[in-house]
């Protein structure tokens, strides 16, 4: 089964502090409820894993990362990720991602496409259930992006430096120097229950 996503997230930080944040993969794969990169193989290649509970019930998929594409001028990220359970159920992800500016230079947007492949028991879900659970996990990630923009050092800094634009290195380690709010594994139930209240508070409308 097939779910393709396309999104526009405005940000309240400017572009190149959004870009140290987006082109650190590392960095971006611990803003994911549930998920981390356990080893870097190469440049271009990782290893992580997805933890998800259901109830009582847990489920780990592991899972390797490949970036496709880096582009600091265009400010884009390109990137594949292929992971299973023990279950027999697999899923893969295509992303693209890029900063974009802002209305004003202390804004940026984060524009993002993504194909979704998934197989297996979360396949039976359908569309109907997977693509507003994805738009869950995508609010809180991004809202765990915008907490480590802010926190890198503004453009007042970088006017300080010396002529010429930092390494991409030294961008990278500014962003990983960030802490990241704590994550937690994905917990399914809770995202059903809340789209089973959501799906009530439209029909009644009335919050439950």
């Amino acid at each position: 089964m097939e779910v393709k996503l396309d999104k526009r997230y405005p940000l309240d930080v400017d572009a190149a502090r959004a870009w140290q944040v987006l082109r650190d993969v590392k960095t971006v794969a611990g803003l994911m409820p549930g998920a981390a990169i356990t080893e870097q193989v190469d440049d271009t290649h990782y290893k992580g894993n997805v933890k998800v509970k259901v109830g009582p019930a847990n489920a780990a998929f592991a899972g390797d990362i490949e970036v496709l594409e880096l582009d600091d001028a265009a400010k884009k990220l390109r990137m594949l990720g292929k992971g299973a359970d023990r279950s027999g159920s697999s899923a893969s992800m295509e992303l693209g991602a890029t900063i974009e500016p802002g209305e004003t230079p202390a804004t940026s947007v984060l524009a993002g496409q993504a194909v979704v492949t998934v197989s297996g028991k979360f396949a039976q879900f359908g569309s109907r259930l997977l693509v507003p659970v994805s738009d869950m996990l995508l609010v809180q990630f991004v809202d765990n992006f915008r907490v480590v923009a802010a926190g890198l050092p503004g453009p007042a800094s970088d006017d300080a430096a010396p002529a010429g634009a930092p390494e991409p290195a030294a961008s990278a380690a500014s962003a990983a120097s960030v802490a990241p709010p704590r994550q937690r594994e994905l917990n399914a139930l809770a995202m059903l229950w809340a789209l089973v209240k959501g799906w009530f508070a439209g029909r009644g409308g009335k919050r439950t």
